[in-house]
């Protein structure tokens, strides 16, 4: 496993024992940032109008279309870092 992978995933945990939660727009940013580190561009379809959190998720992952998973993971790893400092 790469470095940068191991970092990602390390955030992955990290990120789960701060002591305060972010703001929304901070926790969507870390969600599309591991989403597209994770998986790549956005798949599936778009929540319906009514699902407010879940069109949130999809649009703040689809705005990351076309950034290199690698890319992504060092963006999410360098956001966590920041977080817990």
């Amino acid at each position: 496993m790469s470095d940068l992978n191991s970092a990602f995933e390390q955030a992955s945990r990290d990120i789960q024992s701060l002591a305060e939660r972010p703001d929304n727009e901070t926790l969507l940013r870390l969600y599309a940032l591991y989403k597209q580190g994770s998986e790549g561009d956005v798949k599936g379809d778009k929540p319906g109008f009514f699902d407010f959190v879940g069109t949130a998720k999809y649009e703040a992952w689809a705005k990351l279309k076309g950034t290199a998973p690698g890319d992504a993971q060092k963006k999410y790893v360098d956001l966590v870092k920041k977080l817990i400092a």
